[in-house]
């Protein structure tokens, strides 16, 4: 009986002795955008970090705690050797474990990389390992994969036709149908799911009406609406309203322009008779015609008085024109001229 004590005894103080305690960090969920880059922290220390000289195991392990591990990483923890990321792999370590840094690199992260994975980490001794899980969540942006009307088999005349949308989304998004002439539809609405990263909704279709489906989740939302020449017609209608829209302010643009130059730029004429015209009409003043009757100093009293005469004669004739006689003076040497 003494023996047997004498042996767990033993054992115990070579267990403890062997045995080093520590501490591992890891996050407990990484949410991580499909095609995007993944890094799955984990840390660790232990009691023996400056002394220790023994060998330091790396592994990640994936979806189940005692499965194989896809990664597995060794290094002396006294030595000088390289590190065992490889930058061409999809999975690979980051950081140096002698230094207790065991995170886990995942380049372009797809739907199927969901799940949970293990970090462990093994020391030289008994019972010198060490493991914590973390969940990876690859997320999706709601999206519509396809938006067609379908035959039902319903048996119902109302229903013989249904108009599908099929969805992806991680979450899984929420879908709601919105009707043109009816709003919010609630009732008669099918949805079922067909993986975990997508399902398909259904609604009944009438050729009258404009259905929108629309999903949502976490990390957005999308929609579209049925028949698609409607949205098509909408945003054809905007751009020709906005064309015609420009080539008005253009065209009255152009106009307003021309209408000052006329204004600030002076008329222009071909001969100056028209100006002279154009400046008589601005300056409101009246032009008056005058009729000279010219008489030589050697004529008689009475031709002088007969060109009075008719000048005078005329005048009443003509209104608002004036005659008025001049008399020229000529010398006796050229009075036979």
């Amino acid at each position: 009986m003494w023996q047997q004590t004498f042996c767990l005894i033993l054992l115990v103080i070579i267990t403890g002795s062997l045995s080093v305690s520590g501490d591992m960090t890891v996050s407990p969920v990484v949410f991580v955008p499909r095609g995007e880059d993944a890094i799955l922290s984990c840390s660790f220390t232990h009691s023996r970090q400056q002394d220790y000289s023994g060998k330091i195991a790396v592994k990640w392990l994936a979806r189940e705690s005692n499965t194989p591990p896809f990664i597995i990483c060794t290094v002396k923890n006294d030595s000088t050797e390289g590190l065992c990321s490889v930058p061409e792999l999809k999975h690979s370590l980051l950081g140096d474990p002698r230094r207790g840094e065991l995170s886990l690199l995942i380049r372009r992260v797809h739907l199927s990389d969901n799940g949970t994975y293990f970090c462990r980490v093994e020391l030289d001794g008994w019972r010198n390992s060490f493991q914590k899980g973390t969940q990876l969540y690859v997320t999706v942006k709601p999206q519509i994969l396809n938006l067609s009307v379908v035959e039902s088999h319903s048996g119902s005349d109302s229903a013989s036709r249904r108009l599908r949308c099929e969805v992806e989304g991680h979450p899984l998004p929420t879908v709601t149908w919105l009707s043109a002439s009816r709003g919010l539809l609630k009732d008669q609405v099918q949805t079922s799911t067909v993986s975990p990263y997508q399902l398909v909704s259904t609604v009944p279709y009438l050729e009258e009406d404009v259905f929108t489906c629309r999903v949502e989740n976490m990390v957005g939302g999308a929609e579209r609406r049925y028949p698609a020449s409607y949205t098509l017609m909408i945003t054809a209608l905007t751009v020709c309203g906005l064309v015609v829209l420009l080539l008005l302010l253009c065209a009255g643009f152009v106009v307003c322009r021309r209408n000052r130059a006329r204004v600030e730029s002076p008329p222009v004429y071909e001969n100056t008779t028209a100006v002279k015209k154009h400046r008589l009409h601005e300056s409101n003043v009246e032009l008056q015609l005058v009729y000279s009757a010219v008489s030589m100093t050697h004529s008689t009293s009475s031709q002088h008085k007969s060109l009075r005469s008719s000048s005078q004669q005329q005048q009443e004739e003509e209104p608002g024109v004036v005659y008025s006689p001049v008399n020229i003076q000529s010398c006796e040497g050229n009075s036979r001229l």
